[in-house]
């Protein structure tokens, strides 16, 4: 029997990805239930493509244009957190797909571990607000969590027949983006220079994080978590070739790479086929033309987003909530155009001072820490960028 797959965020980077994954292997993968926020007329193609038993729409405005899109479809439509939480905990569903951008998708990633499912990881703010509360659900209900993130995904393919007890380091790869090499005149920076990614195809805001070196700095603390290592065992290397997607190095010496051509598809199709591989016509790396592979530092002075998630790391507690909660508003705002680029890191880390002290316990009162921060940051934008 095919396995039954929600994508939650469809519409988006990884979300179409995934559904490019399903059209290779429909005699593998079937899905049930689809989930966007506000891209209707895409979400109404998909399930009239897909047919799954259930659509849902984050935007409650949305939800009337897109029921009457697919009234001539057997599906439920479904919105909000209510709907998302729903369909993650389908009983028919093996595989939630946690594909949402943002602090949005941790609710349906719990439910969906709540219910038993197995969760395909793409959405990394999950595990870096809360990865304590999700491990300890994990742990409880003898859960899976397999990493689509590239870096992740490199990482677990090397643990694979490996003892977590061996490990000496993980090194993460960056791009550097499309700034490593720029030394100057970083607040004049566009937000059409910021888009332009030398390498990978994804989301604005994934991509802006990419560009601040924040996105590998969540990345570092979602691998905390993932494989339950402390700060000083995790690395990172700027490799603007994106050939090799992380390294693990073991306690006799020897390190392990996972390499591939820059492809989302790949890491997406390993977290939906493991523990097997199925062949696929994704592009192969012409080593002739890559016979280069370069490596350097990160330079935390030009980047200071990539110093504060180490920072927030090592401060623990609440921090990297506060950090996740104050990026999210920073790169919303650069997008558009209300702050310049090299605002972002000074109001993440003023609001990381301003909630040195803030802890949770819950997911609820996560929730509301997340919330709290934010405003502050909405206001902080209004008064730091004159």
């Amino acid at each position: 029997m095919p396995r039954q797959i929600a994508v939650l965020g469809s519409t988006g980077s990884i979300g179409t990805q995934t559904l490019e994954i399903v059209r290779l292997f429909p005699d593998k993968l079937q899905v049930c239930a689809l989930a966007a926020n506000r891209n209707v007329a895409l979400l109404a193609e998909q399930a009239a493509e897909f047919r799954p038993a259930c659509v849902v729409i984050g935007d409650a405005s949305c939800y009337e244009a897109l029921k009457e899109q697919v009234a001539h479809l057997p599906v439920e439509v479904l919105v909000g957190a209510k709907g998302l939480d729903a369909a993650a905990r389908m009983p028919e569903v093996h595989t939630v797909v946690a594909a949402l951008v943002g602090f949005a998708g941790l609710a349906s990633v719990v439910a969906g571990i709540k219910a038993g499912k197995e969760i395909a990881l793409a959405n990394k703010e999950t595990l870096v607000a809360a990865g304590a509360l999700v491990n300890e659900h994990l742990a409880a209900l003898g859960g899976t969590m397999v990493p689509i993130d590239s870096e992740h995904s490199a990482i677990f393919q090397c643990m694979v027949g490996e003892s977590d007890k061996t490990v000496e380091k993980i090194t993460l790869t960056a791009s550097g983006g499309p700034f490593r090499t720029r030394t100057a005149a970083f607040e004049t920076i566009t937000r059409a220079e910021a888009l332009a990614h030398p390498n990978w195809s994804m989301g604005a805001k994934i991509t802006i994080d990419s560009a601040t070196m924040m996105n590998k700095g969540l990345e570092v603390i979602e691998a905390r978590w993932l494989f339950d290592l402390p700060a000083e065992q995790i690395d990172v290397l700027v490799h603007p070739q994106s050939i090799v997607h992380s390294l693990v190095t073991f306690n006799d010496g020897s390190t392990k790479a996972q390499l591939g051509a820059p492809d989302m598809r790949v890491p997406i199709q390993y977290a939906l086929s493991y523990p097997d591989r199925w062949s696929a016509p994704h592009p192969r790396i012409d080593w002739m033309k890559n016979a280069s592979l370069t490596f350097e530092s990160p330079d935390f002075d030009r980047f200071p987003c990539l110093r504060l998630a180490f920072e927030a790391l090592a401060a623990g507690g609440a921090a990297p909530a506060v950090l996740n909660a104050a990026n999210e508003v920073a790169v919303g705002r650069f997008l558009k155009d209300d702050i310049r680029f090299v605002d972002i890191p000074i109001l993440i880390e003023a609001a990381l001072a301003r909630f040195s002290a803030a802890s949770f316990n819950t997911l609820e009162e996560l929730v509301d820490l997340h919330n709290a921060v934010q405003a502050v940051v909405l206001e902080l934008n209004r008064t730091t960028t004159n």
